[in-house]
């Protein structure tokens, strides 16, 4: 049985308990990181915190995390739990005030909870075969790039397209693509020029994001931050997503279409690669 963090105590999963008033559950009015674990260590930690810090603010949390006791309290979870790869969930809600009220009170303590996963990152059997996406509109509430727990349409386009035999979903705005369900879209355009939407309240300002692109600078190739369509992904080089479990994800299909040889390209294999050797080198 896991143990879980709650409220500065770790507890085994079935003893952690929460207020049937949290407002994450009756509002979705939480946010919440995912942090990756590799070899017991922590990936991309300071980013992580540094974008919970700004949906806290972006949502006029009063609460002002304490970021080491964060890091102390992962670790506690990673060596508690016996992780050496996988993923540290934390979440923190706006908590309870003791009865359901659409007015948010001041001074009401926060919720904070954190549980592990164990997951296999770096063997990747969809990355190495590349995804199949299937495009859906994008209806989400307008600030994006909050990472919040309102995560009702991320979790019914994954199962829609489950459904119909895809991995994923990626999102369209006004004709172009903003993101994955849980991930920034990239295309690769003919000249090996990398695509992927400009940061904006449209889309997630992904840490992974952040990472790669670095990355991308380092190997000298080319990187435009812009809208692009449906179109243009379906006849792009090469495609693929990032996000904090899945590193870099080729993408071989978008609604029927082979992108490129219908194979993992070449440079996106390669960001995989250098991503995870990186972040390995500077993992906390």
């Amino acid at each position: 049985m896991r143990t879980v963090y709650l409220n500065g105590q770790f507890l085994p999963e079935n003893e952690a308990k929460i207020s049937i008033f949290d407002r994450s559950f009756l509002f979705a009015d939480g946010v919440y990181e995912v942090t990756s674990v590799l070899e017991g260590k922590l990936i991309d930690f300071k980013g992580h915190m540094t974008r919970l810090q700004r949906s806290l603010s972006e949502l006029n949390y009063e609460f002002k995390p304490d970021i080491d006791q964060l890091l102390e309290a992962h670790r506690e979870l990673i060596k508690l739990n016996n992780i050496t790869e996988g993923l540290i969930y934390l979440q923190v809600s706006r908590g309870s005030a003791g009865d359901r009220d659409f007015a948010i009170k001041k001074d009401t303590q926060p919720t904070i909870v954190m549980f592990t996963q164990e997951k296999s990152l770096i063997k990747s059997p969809l990355a190495e075969r590349g995804q199949k996406i299937i495009t859906f509109p994008d209806i989400r509430w307008r600030r994006s790039d909050i990472k919040t727990v309102q995560l009702l349409y991320a979790s019914l386009l994954k199962t829609e397209a489950a459904a119909k035999g895809a991995d994923d979903a990626w999102m369209l705005l006004d004709g172009f693509v903003t993101e994955g369900s849980s991930n920034n879209a990239y295309i690769v355009t003919e000249d090996g020029t990398i695509v992927t939407r400009e940061l904006s309240n449209d889309i997630l300002h992904g840490i992974t994001r952040a990472s790669v692109l670095k990355c991308a600078e380092e190997l000298q190739l080319k990187i435009e931050e812009r809208h692009f369509t449906l179109e243009e992904a379906q006849n792009a080089k090469e495609a693929f997503s990032t996000s904090a479990s899945g590193f870099v994800c080729p993408v071989a299909e978008i609604d029927g279409k082979k992108i490129g040889e219908g194979v993992p390209g070449p440079i996106a294999k390669r960001l995989r690669e250098i991503y995870i050797k990186a972040n390995l080198d500077t993992a906390i």
